[in-house]
C-alpha cells in the first residue's frame, strides 16, 4: 500500500513538471510558415507575473515615441505612488527614462494599475528592452527588482531633421546657464514638426550624446499637454513634471532655453510662452 502511494506522489510530480515545461515552451514557441518553429523571448514576464503585469506593449511588440505604458503592479512596487521605467536598446545601452504613476491608492497589497509615456530617440539598432524597476529609495540590492520586456524599434518610412538643443560641458566647460547646442535628431515625417523636436527634446540625450558632453536639465517622464503656435508666438503647456523638485536659478534658466531654442529653430515663431497646468506666472522657479 505504502509502494502504491509513493507512486502515485512520484507520478503527479512527473506529470506536473511536464505540464510546467509545456506551459513555458508554449509562451517561448511561434510557429513558422513550413511547420518550423523559433523560440521567442519574452523576457521575465512569466516569473514576475505575481509581482508586475503589462498590458501594452506586449513581449516583442514594435513601438514608437511616444510610448504610452499600462498595466498593473502591486503596492510595494511603488514608492510615493510611481516607479522608474528605462527603455534600453539592444545593447543595454539607456535610450530614455519615464515614471510610472499609480492611478489608484498605491498603499496596498494588491494589484494598483499604472500608466507612464516615454518619449524616446530611435536607437541604431532595431530591438531593445522596456524595464520597469521596482521602486528602492533604500538603494540595497535586496530590494531591488524588475521586469525586462523585449521591444522592436519602428523605423519610420519617411524621415525629416528637426533640431533639439542641450547643455554641454565640453562645449561650454563653465557652463553659462542660458547656453545651449543643437542636437541634429531624425523624426518621422510629420505636419507637425514642432511637436515631434519638442518630443525628442524631452526624450533627453541619447548614449552618444552623453559621450559628447550633452545633458538636459529637463525631467525624464515630462508631457506636452497642448501645443498651439499663432502670429509668431508658440504657447507650450507641459504637465507638473517639468517642474518637479527644481532647484537653483541656473536649471530654470536652462530648461527656458533648451525649449525656447528648440521652438525657435522654425521660421514661425518669434517668441515662447511656457505654461505648466495652464499657469505661465508662478512656474519654473529656482
Amino acid at each position: 500500500m505504502k509502494m502504491n502511494n509513493k507512486f502515485i506522489l512520484a507520478l503527479i510530480i512527473i506529470i506536473a513538471v511536464a505540464a510546467g515545461l509545456f506551459w513555458l515552451l508554449a509562451a517561448w514557441r511561434c510557429q513558422m510558415p513550413g511547420g518550423r518553429t523559433f523560440i521567442e523571448n519574452i523576457g521575465n514576464e512569466s516569473e514576475k507575473s505575481d509581482l508586475i503585469k503589462v498590458s501594452q506593449p506586449r513581449p516583442n511588440q514594435t513601438i514608437a515615441s511616444p510610448l504610452v505604458i499600462k498595466g498593473e503592479a502591486r503596492g510595494n512596487w511603488y514608492f510615493e505612488a510611481s516607479f522608474p521605467v528605462e527603455l534600453l536598446d539592444e545593447n543595454n545601452n539607456l535610450v530614455a527614462t519615464a515614471i510610472a504613476q499609480a492611478q489608484s491608492d498605491w498603499m496596498v497589497e494588491d494589484f494598483v494599475p499604472f500608466i507612464a509615456e516615454l518619449n524616446f530617440a530611435l536607437p541604431v539598432g532595431e530591438t531593445g528592452f522596456l524595464v520597469l524597476k521596482k521602486d528602492n529609495p533604500s538603494g540595497l540590492a535586496e530590494h531591488a527588482d524588475e521586469l525586462r520586456i523585449p521591444v522592436k524599434f519602428k523605423k519610420p518610412a519617411e524621415t525629416v531633421a528637426v533640431n533639439v538643443y542641450f547643455s554641454n560641458n565640453k562645449l561650454d566647460p563653465e557652463i553659462f546657464c542660458t547656453k545651449v547646442f543643437l542636437v541634429q535628431r531624425q523624426v518621422a515625417k510629420t505636419q507637425a514638426p514642432a511637436r515631434a523636436a519638442l518630443a525628442e527634446l524631452l526624450a533627453g540625450t541619447t548614449q552618444a550624446e552623453k559621450d559628447q558632453g550633452f545633458f538636459t536639465s529637463i525631467n525624464p517622464g515630462v508631457k506636452i499637454q497642448n501645443l498651439t503656435i499663432a502670429g509668431g508666438i508658440a504657447k507650450v503647456d507641459f504637465d507638473k513634471q517639468l517642474e518637479f523638485q527644481l532647484g537653483g536659478s541656473c536649471r530654470v534658466s536652462a530648461i527656458r532655453a533648451q525649449i525656447t531654442e528648440t521652438l525657435k529653430q522654425f521660421p514661425i515663431v518669434d517668441n515662447v510662452i511656457i505654461s505648466i497646468d495652464g499657469r505661465t506666472e508662478d512656474i519654473l522657479q529656482p
